[in-house]
């Protein structure tokens, strides 16, 4: 896969110094995006599809959480989840971004540790019929391990979108997608976990059609 600017771009007058080393960064990046998506194993995408269809169907909670750039990622799927998915007809989905209760996660932040960010909300709410998914690229995150293990002890189920070797969730979450690439290319873990998200909601999309 190849990426080339347009030549008759005006602007390129003003990167023609470091056009190449440019172009060969967002080759790169795009590439490995590709890559990495294609390493990507379609049955644990199908688990995670079944698993929130059945919250959905039961009327329980989805809870997502993540930390920096994966904040922005819970945030943006549980908009998509409680949005672009609605059904006439059908139950539709209760996702909860554990991210963006700012009072409540600084809060729990200044008083009681970054640790229990999440894991304090989720003591409020968490049952055994709902389904935690940590999004994180380290898999390392002291308030994700914490809202996982405290998920698990409600019986609640547990999801993890992770990056490079998969880190302590991988070990602690029910079930795991890992992207697997060079530690410190976390623009890169973060695309392919937005597309997964992606992925995985365009399936639930397609239950409006009966598929």
């Amino acid at each position: 896969m190849q990426f080339a600017l347009e030549r008759s771009d005006p602007f390129d007058r003003d990167v023609v110094v470091g056009y190449s080393p440019l172009e060969r960064v967002i080759s790169e990046h795009l590439e490995g995006v590709r890559e990495q998506l294609a390493r990507i194993p379609g049955g644990a995408l199908l688990r995670l599809v079944q698993q929130l269809r059945s919250v959905r169907d039961r009327g329980s909670f989805v809870y997502i959480a993540g930390n920096g750039g994966s904040a922005s990622t819970a945030s943006h799927w549980a908009n998509d989840l409680g949005k672009a998915t609605k059904r006439s007809g059908q139950r539709p989905f209760k996702a909860v971004s554990l991210s963006d209760n700012v009072s409540w996660f600084s809060a729990l932040s200044n008083d009681e540790g970054y640790d229990r960010s999440f894991a304090g909300q989720l003591e409020n709410f968490v049952t055994a019929d709902d389904l935690l998914v940590c999004i994180s690229a380290s898999g390392n995150s002291p308030n994700l391990i914490a809202a996982t293990e405290l998920a698990k002890t409600q019986g609640a189920a547990t999801f993890a979108l992770l990056g490079f070797d998969g880190g302590a969730l991988k070990n602690i979450a029910h079930h795991s997608v890992v992207i697997e690439c060079e530690r410190g290319a976390y623009e890169l873990v973060e695309d392919v976990h937005m597309s997964v998200c992606h992925a995985v909601t365009r399936c639930l999309v397609a239950d409006k059609a009966g598929l």
